[in-house]
């Protein structure tokens, strides 16, 4: 079964990715574009504060093309949001450790300092979350087309054995099962 296969372009999950992508991605291109609107020095490794944080033109372009990928997996939506968000997720949080060592060291090309190392490691968490959420868990309801994906024989079996829409069990008032007669 193919990646694509896996979740309805409908699929009530989607619109959980779709969310996060394009929530991180509209808040790196407004970073990264006043980052530009600033005119910081490109590699400058002591950088310019920016809403907390501090940037240079190469934080800045690095930036403003994540946010960009992250707002194109939004409007894609589906498995590919969710794959992109789990992808950037992991990469924000391999940059906070990267920079992390990096820090007051010359190889501090994006300028980072400690606020910034540490926006990194939540937004990596955050947008690792959007991106697994629905499809990692060890209680998945048998529903989920992941689940399903994983488990193809007993879903097949599970689809067999499920009650029709019109089913014979109807709900009482009290909110316990009644036959039909």
């Amino acid at each position: 079964m193919k990646l694509s296969e896996e979740l309805p372009v409908d699929h009530r999950l989607s619109q959980v990715y779709r969310f996060g992508a394009g929530l991180t991605g509209l808040v790196l291109l407004t970073f990264g574009s006043l980052g530009f609107a600033d005119r910081l020095a490109y590699f400058d490794t002591h950088g310019s504060n920016l809403a907390g944080l501090s940037t240079n033109g190469a934080l800045s372009t690095v930036s403003i093309v994540v946010g960009i990928v992250l707002v194109a997996g939004a409007v894609i939506g589906g498995n590919t949001a969710s794959t992109l968000n789990t992808v950037v997720g992991v990469l924000f949080i391999a940059s906070g450790f990267v920079n992390l060592f990096l820090l007051d060291r010359s190889g501090n090309i994006l300028a980072f300092r400690m606020p910034n190392v540490i926006f990194s490691f939540l937004v990596g968490l955050m947008v690792l979350t959007f991106g697994l959420y629905g499809r990692v868990s060890g209680n998945l309801p048998h529903d989920n087309p992941y689940w399903r994906a994983r488990h193809p024989e007993q879903a097949e079996r599970e689809s067999h054995t499920a009650l029709p829409a019109a089913s014979a069990t109807t709900w009482t008032a009290d909110s316990s099962p009644a036959r039909r007669s």
